[in-house]
């Protein structure tokens, strides 16, 4: 098998594990990451499925990322851009199927068992997936765009987006709901833990990745 086909698979089932993270960190209902707190904020609020929901939110992402290529004369980028919108579509039916057939529980030490297997599996995920450096989630996408806009670390601009995305959530739940939708402990031990999950990653296996991407 070459090096190509690996990495494809590797990306793959990269993109499955976050998934997985990702659904698992809704189902422990303590508060879902930043990156997913809007679209799942309104999930609860309206009813309105959430894959689908995210799937939206993903397009809007791409659709900025599109914007700042242009502006920026990037347009080597572009051709990827518009590749994460079927990659999104991919990843949020696969949300939708996780949801499915992930129960939750009302019982809090359950609940907390299940956000430490949300965060590990959203952190290796990311971790796999981002190393191929193939199609990027639009997540990431977004954020490495408005860094290279703003001439900004990708971390800080990370961090920034994080909270750009929490406090569109915390508005739509106050003024919709009246209530905190989608925003809880859970929320502040995604943004710690998975970082760290992805580093440690990114660590352990540094020699194999460098064996992959290198042609």
């Amino acid at each position: 098998m070459d090096k190509r086909t690996r990495r494809f698979i590797v990306y793959a089932i990269g993109m499955l594990v976050l998934a997985l993270g990702l659904t698992l960190n809704t189902k422990a209902n303590l508060g879902v990451s930043p990156i997913i707190s809007v679209p799942y904020s309104i999930s609860q609020i309206t009813g309105y499925n959430f894959g689908d929901l995210t799937f939206v939110v993903y397009a809007i992402f791409v659709v900025v990322q599109i914007g700042i290529h242009v502006k920026l004369k990037k347009n080597n980028k572009i051709v990827s851009d518009v590749l994460q919108l079927p990659l999104s579509l991919v990843f949020t039916r696969l949300l939708n199927i996780f949801s499915v057939y992930i129960p939750t529980s009302q019982n809090l030490g359950i609940r907390f068992i299940v956000l430490a297997f949300a965060i590990i599996c959203t952190g290796i995920g990311a971790a796999m997936s981002l190393s191929m450096q193939l199609v990027p989630n639009p997540g990431d996408g977004i954020v490495q765009a408005l860094a290279e806009r703003f001439n900004k670390s990708v971390g800080l601009t990370k961090n920034l987006f994080d909270c750009f995305n929490l406090c569109i959530t915390l508005c739509i739940s106050i003024f919709i709901a009246h209530q905190i939708v989608g925003v809880g402990i859970g929320t502040v031990i995604a943004v710690l833990g998975v970082g760290r999950v992805i580093a440690l990653c990114h660590h352990i296996f540094e020699s194999k990745i460098e064996e992959l991407i290198c042609e």
